[in-house]
């Protein structure tokens, strides 16, 4: 028994009921394969009695063999033979091998060493026939041919009107129905709201896969052209806005105009009638829902949905619709967004009566209209159905309470809860975002039949929630192709995912690794798939995971088996399927990769090239492409007023060769509005011209005909009016990293955020709170007491700001107040020449919480540096060029003096280049830093605060630097922190130039009057040399 799983007793519970179920199939395999040998050798007994069991000393030879010859790095058990037989006369010999034999990756290539070896152990060579569990091996391996129908409907479900989301050589068209594990949900033994999971390592299950779902994998698959659906919310967001045509609690306004065609009602639909829902309510069954006959050209009629968006920013937009036999294919919302509209075509005779997504968009403050639908399809004869739209995410409003309807059996599972207690009791909501709850609620909210969402008729919400995700898929497929003849939504879904975390430990920090699940049971899917492609969907996704995490993290990180089992979210759904265990979130050594940003991108981009493998290889496309990686050493330079040329480098995608970039995607922003599109070109440059003293800000996307990338870093440049002097903001903060972990003794280990919170890559949704219980001995008892790794709740329904890599423009808007215009340049653009500081005479370096900083275990070289050797030359040449500099960030000198090993060269490149020195790290907590006399006069009163504490607006700096000037007769302290007066920031005059250096972020304070205020003294210092 795997002790280790006792720490989480449903898990294991679950492990043992399918284990017995497993085993059991195998035995009744084998048994079956042992009769039609028997009943072989009674027919043809002279031919099949030369076949006679081989001598226990060759199958140990054999067995050496077995595992002398496995890749490294696996937890798949061991390889054996269950049985082999020879055929001495005919010099055959067949082997019969374990469950762990198929596990093996590549397969095909290990079984051909296998065989050629084997066959050379005897007096002459021997034909070798391998079967595992009685299975030709040959058909476990991840090309095999099986039977692969694909889907018939040629109109698509949810098609963007852009054609850059729609890559020909990627996924168009494709719809992944996906999940990540669990969620918060209503425990009816202790009558109360709880997670599945326990919370341990800073995080819980529940909301850990979320961090790589909802940030990374979901928009891979979107840029490479899927439509992906979720049976969880997509929107992380409180607030959410319902509108619709029945009004009640709906928050907006919705309207009709008539051409042609007049809007008319349809019948059930949509209505916002109580803020909560309790047992089995419908809010899809409580009003109604509109249509009008379809038109083409003129006078086309419109329905609008407008609302007051509470704060600009980033909102899900869901619209909802019936589905009529005579329903269009091609009704066209529009989406009146920040940064111009964008239009999709959704086809209504699928996916009506639920809530679709159609994506995240960027929204302005106030009232105004956000959807617009037209009758007008290019056809007439069909009909366009409108009902409400949802924007935001929301919090949680399904009420639950211990069942009213229990049987005795039932009542006996829940024995803390008498009659009385339950009588008693009254309804509950979560209290939490909806983001953050299982899907068996969402799937409520989104009126899905509550024989999807609660097979057990409101009895057992854990099973419920696991249940119904493999049920949603086959309700959201059900009389499409793919599940013909079944009732549901019509959507022909291609594959399902569920993303999972499991659990486990080990003694000296070794890997739990990754473990595939996917189920053959049934052996054909509804439409006459071989259900063993998915066993190829898992082989190919766990051998992306595995290969890319050893090449960028851990070369020993473990690959564990794939078990054809029957887990419900592997064997219900009717398409495809994989489940995945990532990882076990119960292992440290596991965690110190699992927490770290880059490891999940890394992670996801492996899942969605393995996915676009699998469909690749059914569909016979052996072109395809993946979207390309963001591009690196973007820099601005003015080229002449007005006028100024963008750069950038490809990045160059070393784990694949199918990601070369085509073309580049150039969209602006200008002041504080949002991205619109202004060019698609194809090679890595762009010249902008602007006309007036606003900010504009760029960012770039790489395409090819796999899809797009994610965005660059944002860059920013501003021409101020009656100019002092061009600045250089460099951004030299890159890094997203997991929180600070140590490993003291054998005994004593773990995450210290107090240190270190790390950083999220634009948002973090799966931060808890703090660890604090570090002894490994402290066993888990249950998951309100989790042992070693076990950590706080204060964080766990919040999000938590991060890296944006949006801070040229920051810094920018202080300096344009000032009188100062800037241009901007990534840190690589500096450290590989192509942006030569020597041109500037001012430059500010912003280095936010950049901090060498250790991966996982430490195999793989350190990234983050502060001050790279480059980086210091470059400086050092611009300021021998007479260039002053202003630096600010937290680690500025803990990243040079407080390490083991600190680099000499670097202490005198900061003592006598930047003129600082370190003093002490984690200086204050408050946040709050003023300035002092100086003897320069450029310098008065200024009281300062910044963000020290996580919240979900900036990222938080926990430990700023204290720092002292290396020569007090070039310089002096600027500021103290309001805490302890220990210095915050010192300014030099270095002879031919002047250097500012801080100990805190200049970005992270909050308001932009302070902000102004420093900048302009800094600048004014700056030019009094």
């Amino acid at each position: 028994m795997n002790k280790s799983l006792l720490r989480h007793p449903k898990k294991f519970m679950m492990l043992k009921s399918y284990k017995k179920k497993f085993m059991k199939r195998k035995k009744k395999k084998k048994r079956l394969m042992m009769t039609r040998i028997y009943a072989t050798i009674a027919t043809v007994g002279v031919v099949n009695a030369e076949f006679k069991p081989l001598d226990a000393a060759t199958q140990g030879r054999i067995a050496v063999v077995l595992n002398e010859n496995l890749p490294a790095s696996l937890g798949i058990g061991k390889v054996a033979v269950d049985s082999a037989m020879i055929d001495v006369e005919n010099s055959k010999l067949k082997l019969d091998m374990n469950a762990a034999y198929g596990y093996v990756p590549e397969l095909a290539g290990y079984n051909a060493t296998v065989k050629s070896k084997v066959a050379m152990m005897f007096d002459k060579p021997y034909s070798v026939e391998v079967t595992v569990g009685g299975v030709p091996v040959e058909r476990l391996y991840s090309d095999a041919g099986y039977s692969y129908v694909r889907k018939s409907e040629k109109a698509p479900f949810v098609y963007a009107l852009d054609k850059t989301r729609h890559p020909k050589k990627g996924l168009d068209g494709k719809v992944i129905a996906m999940w990540q594990s669990h969620g918060f949900y209503f425990e009816p033994k202790l009558n109360r709201w709880e997670w599945q999971r326990a919370r341990i390592f800073q995080t819980v299950e529940d909301l850990y896969t979320q961090s790589f779902v909802m940030p990374y994998l979901m928009p891979m698959l979107e840029n490479a052209g899927a439509y992906v659906m979720s049976p969880r919310e997509r929107d992380t967001r409180r607030a959410e806005l319902i509108v619709d045509n029945n009004g009640g609690f709906a928050a907006g306004a919705y309207a009709e105009s008539n051409g042609t065609e007049a809007w008319t009602d349809g019948g059930a639909g949509f209505a916002y009638k109580t803020k909560t829902y309790k047992d089995f309510e419908n809010p899809f069954r409580d009003g109604t829902f509109r249509k009008v006959a379809s038109t083409k050209g003129k006078n086309a009629s419109t329905a609008s949905w407008s609302a007051d968006i509470p704060e600009a920013g980033s909102y899900a937009v869901y619209v909802s619709y019936a589905t009529l036999p005579e329903s269009t294919e091609k009704a066209v919302y529009t989406v009146h967004t920040a940064g111009g509209d964008k239009q999709f075509q959704v086809n209504q005779r699928m996916g009506g009566g639920t809530w679709i997504y159609l994506g995240h968009f960027d929204l302005a403050a106030g009232s105004h209209t956000v959807v617009t639908l037209t009758s007008n399809t290019g056809k007439t004869g069909e009909v366009v159905t409108a009902d409400a739209v949802k924007i935001g995410g929301g919090m949680g409003n399904i009420e639950r309470r211990i069942a009213d309807n229990l049987t005795e059996e039932q009542v006996s599972d829940l024995s803390a809860v008498t009659m009385i207690d339950r009588l008693a009791h009254n309804y509950q909501l979560s209290g939490y975002p909806r983001f953050t709850e299982g899907a068996r609620y969402w799937l409520q909210w989104a009126g899905v039949p509550d024989s999807v969402y609660s097979p057990s008729h409101g009895v057992n919400d854990y099973n419920d929630d696991y249940r119904c995700r493999g049920l949603w898929v086959n309700y959201l497929a059900g009389g499409s192709s793919v599940i013909p003849g079944k009732a549901g939504l019509n959507i022909p879904v291609d594959l399902s995912f569920a993303f999972h975390s499991d659990a486990g430990t080990t003694k000296n920090d070794d890997i739990i690794g990754t473990l595939g699940i996917y189920c053959t049971k049934g052996d054909k899917y509804a439409n006459g798939t071989d259900r063993m492609n998915s066993r190829q969907l898992t082989d190919m996704v766990m051998s992306n995971i595995c290969s890319d995490v050893r090449a960028q993290f851990d070369s020993k990180w473990i690959r564990r088996g794939m078990w054809d089992a029957s887990y419900y979210e592997a064997r219900v759904p009717e398409v495809p399927a994989m489940l995945l265990e990532l990882l076990s979130h119960q292992n440290f050594a596991d965690m110190r990769y699992g927490l770290d940003p880059t490891f999940r991108f890394t992670v996801s981009r492996a899942i969605y090239k393995g996915m676009a493998q699998f469909f690749a290889a059914k569909e016979g496309r052996s072109d395809y492409m993946i979207q390309p990686l963001p591009v690196n050493s973007f820099a601005i330079a003015k080229v002449k007023k007005g006028e100024y040329r963008l750069t950038w480098k490809e990045t160059v995608d070393t784990l694949c060769d199918r990601a070369q970039a085509q073309s580049y995607i150039v969209s602006e922003r200008i002041g504080d509005g949002a991205f619109r599109q202004i060019a698609v070109v194809k090679k890595p440059e762009y010249v902008a011209k602007i006309s007036d003293n606003a900010i504009h800000s760029y960012r770039i996307v790489a395409a090819n005909d796999g899809g797009v990338s994610f965005p660059s870093e944002i860059l920013a440049l501003g021409e101020a009016d009656g100019s002092k002097g061009e600045v250089l903001v460099v951004n030299g903060f890159t890094r997203v990293c997991a929180p600070d972990s140590f490993v003291a003794s054998p005994d004593v280990a773990g995450f210290a955020s107090a240190k270190d919170h790390g950083v999220p890559y634009m948002s973090d949704i799966n931060t808890i709170g703090d660890m604090y219980e570090f002894r490994r001995d402290i066993p888990w008892y249950d998951d309100d007491s989790a042992g070693f790794g076990a950590s706080r709740a204060d964080q766990e329904d919040k999000v938590i700001a991060g890296n944006t890599f949006d801070y040229p423009a920051i810094h920018g808007a202080a300096l344009m107040e000032s009188g100062y215009s800037f241009v901007s340049a990534s840190v690589a653009a500096v450290e590989n020449g192509i942006v030569d500081m020597k041109q500037y005479k001012l430059a500010d370096l912003i280095l936010g919480k950049q901090k060498e900083t250790q991966i996982g275990r430490g195999e793989v070289p350190n990234r983050f540096l502060a001050f790279t050797a480059p980086l210091q030359k470059a400086i050092a040449d611009y300021t021998a060029n007479g260039g002053s500099i202003l630096v600010s960030g937290s680690y500025v000198a803990t990243d040079i003096w407080d390490k083991t090993n600190p680099d000499e060269a670097s202490k005198e490149f900061a003592k006598q280049t930047l003129g600082y020195q370190w003093r002490v790290g984690q200086a204050t907590i408050e946040g709050k830093a003023h300035t002092v006399p100086t003897y320069f006069d450029s310098f008065g009163d200024l009281n300062v605060e910044y963000y020290t504490t996580l919240n979900d607006k900036f990222y938080a700096v926990e430990s700023p630097d204290g720092i002292y000037p290396a020569d007090k007769t070039k310089g002096c302290t600027l500021m103290r922190y309001g805490e302890n007066n220990i210095p915050a920031a010192v300014v030099a005059d270095q002879g031919g130039y002047r250097t500012c250096v801080m100990g805190f972020p200049f970005e992270t304070i909050k308001d932009a009057a302070s902000r102004r205020a420093l900048m302009g003294q800094i600048m004014e210092f700056f030019n009094k040399k």
